[in-house]
């Protein structure tokens, strides 16, 4: 601003200055004409004196041409005088044009003067009138003013003033100009000053509205302008804080969308990918980023660059060209263990074209849940097939006549083992049913575990014995966990009789507990034969069987465990597996404990045989 305040005062400044020199030229050049009319009119007088002497002198013959100049040297004489009384240049002219006298020429000089009947002023006196004439004189090299009069019995009288000498012509002219140059140099000295208050007071809101206009470029929409006058200013003030206060209102309406949008993106579980026109990326949200293990800025970049796969930049390109989504099923992981299903679509549905945007769906659990719901089917149709199988065609034996009764009892008792095979895997269905099912969670209570273990090794302690199988409990009596007592009184049933199932004479089950942080650790381990590692992370699914023909011997319907995790789930733990083939196999529940509870573990062997 002080830059356009220094140009804007020099500006006006320069024009006064240009007004006062013009203004000076103008008054210079009228004063000089004025100057040149009085000094005519006092030539004129002072022309006419002189030819009266020259009539007075030359009274025998009026004529100036009559005499020669070398005949009468008392001419040039009287030319001399009468240019010092005049204080101009004498020049007498004869009739026909010839000089005959002048003051600044002897008499031997002049016969190399021009004939002067062609000047303006000579011709003008030579046809009876006042002449007068300015120009530069080719005799003496200066400008002179020129005046001539008829003379008495014939020829000229002129008279001549060097312009260029102030002392021949007057001191006023000199005078006006030191005058008006020393009033231009106060005039421009006014003007700059005043031109320079002027432009501070002219700029002073040009300087606010910069200020305003810096405000907003940097983002403070809080910045008005004060002007409240009715002139052009207060019209820009009105229309600058209007604008103010709707790009503040738009700002806010679009950083709301943006925070929304940007929330919505961060908590969706499904990735979205948005490239522009050109196949580079626009948007990617943090779930894409952790499907395909995308890090670092990704705006700008082309699609292919960031997500590494021709598959999904073939479908972008496919769903630019289309108006219908395109839909494809890619893997996704570091071993491709993910389904992803890609819905791809541009936008706008209408008009050009400015991008396309993908969602992509993780479909891996559905296809997991697709392949268990088909597995489940064929497992049920299979377990249930083979009771039914076994228990018409025995009954279709025992309908044949000659069975011996012994041989009928025994057909009798496969039946009925069938049969009741069937109903516990019926039931064992139904309870997982009801589990998966349950709407509302179980019940929570303070429970005491090492009393509901206790209970479950006093019902076993015949079959434990019957197997030569060794029971023991480590727990402290103070020992409390947050449960529903029937859910687990399921769970340690389900676990201690798999233990019992799949350990051989002469082996041990052990039940420990113990606090572990805010919640209690409990543990049923066996020496029974354990399970490979390659099944381990199957062994919660519903029928599936390590040991297929040993299971359906001791009588497994395949759907303990997985009733035994959803039952966990339920009362809010969780279940982990530790197991060795040959060695045996370790089931480690997490319960919550009772808030405030302190409990202390200590060792108490409880055998059972």
């Amino acid at each position: 601003m002080k830059r356009t305040q220094l140009r804007l005062g020099a500006g006006l400044a320069l024009l006064v200055g240009i007004a006062l020199l013009g203004a000076g030229f103008v008054a210079q050049g009228q004063l000089r004409e004025r100057e040149q009319g009085q000094l005519r009119v006092t030539l004129e007088e002072r022309a006419r004196l002189v030819a009266r002497w020259v009539a007075a002198a030359d009274a025998g013959s009026p004529d100036v041409s009559a005499v020669r100049p070398e005949a009468r040297p008392e001419l040039a004489a009287l030319a001399e005088r009468a240019s010092n009384d005049a204080k101009a240049r004498v020049s007498l002219i004869a009739p026909d044009g010839v000089v005959v006298a002048d003051s600044s020429f002897g008499p031997e000089s002049l016969a190399r003067l021009d004939n002067h009947a062609g000047r303006p002023e000579v011709a003008a006196a030579l046809e009876g009138r006042v002449g007068s004439d300015v120009r530069l004189s080719r005799s003496v090299g200066r400008r002179l003013l020129y005046l001539a009069v008829p003379a008495e019995g014939g020829g000229v009288v002129r008279l001549a003033v060097d312009l260029e000498n102030p002392i021949a012509t007057s001191s006023v002219e000199p005078s006006l100009a030191r005058v008006l140059g020393l009033a231009g140099a106060a005039g421009l000295a006014i003007a700059l000053l005043i031109g320079f208050v002027t432009a501070a007071r002219a700029m002073r809101p040009l300087a606010e509205l910069r200020e305003v206009l810096v405000g907003f470029a940097q983002g403070d929409l809080s910045r008005r302008l004060p002007w409240r006058s009715r002139d052009e200013l207060g019209d820009i003030a009105r229309v600058m804080n209007r604008m103010a206060e709707e790009l503040r209102d738009r700002i806010q309406d679009l950083t709301s969308e943006k925070e929304q949008l940007r929330a919505v993106l961060q908590g969706m579980v499904e990735g979205v990918l948005v490239v522009d026109r050109a196949g580079r990326l626009v948007l990617a949200n943090p779930r894409l980023r952790e499907l395909f293990g995308v890090w670092g800025e990704v705006a700008g970049r082309p699609a292919l660059e960031v997500i590494r796969r021709t598959d999904i930049e073939q479908a972008l390109e496919d769903a630019a060209r289309r108006d219908e989504p395109v839909v494809l099923e890619v893997s996704a992981g570091e071993n491709r263990e993910r389904s992803l299903q890609m819905h791809a679509v541009r936008f706008p549905a209408t008009g050009d074209h400015i991008g396309t945007v993908a969602v992509f769906h993780d479909v891996t659990e559905l296809h997991k849940l697709e392949r268990m719901r088909s597995e489940f089917v064929a497992n049920v149709s299979h377990e249930l097939k083979t009771p039914l199988t076994a228990i018409r065609g025995f009954a279709e034996t025992l309908q044949a006549e000659g069975l011996e009764p012994e041989q009928r009892a025994q057909y009798l008792g496969i039946v009925l083992d069938h049969a009741g095979r069937l109903s516990t895997l019926i039931d064992d269905l139904l309870e997982l049913s009801r589990i998966e099912g349950r709407n509302e969670p179980l019940a929570l209570d303070v429970v005491d575990p090492r009393a509901v273990a206790e209970s479950l090794l006093r019902n076993m302690a015949p079959r434990l014995k019957a197997r030569e199988i060794e029971a023991s409990l480590e727990s402290s009596p103070e020992l409390r966990v947050l449960a529903d007592r029937r859910a687990l009184e399921q769970v340690f049933e389900n676990l201690l009789d798999n233990a019992a199932k799949y350990t051989d004479p002469g082996g041990r089950v052990r039940i420990r507990m113990s606090p572990d942080g805010d919640r209690v650790r409990i543990e049923i381990s066996d020496t029974g034969i354990g399970i490979p590692e390659e099944d381990q992370t199957r062994v919660f699914e519903r029928f599936y069987r390590v040991n297929k023909v040993r299971s359906r011997d001791l009588g497994g319907t395949g759907l303990g465990l997985a009733i035994v995790k959803h039952l966990v789930q339920a009362i809010e733990g969780e279940i982990f597996l530790d197991s060795r083939e040959g060695k045996g196999t370790t089931f480690s529940i997490l319960l919550p404990a009772p808030t405030g509870a302190a409990p202390r573990g200590s060792a108490d062997p409880l055998a059972r045989g």
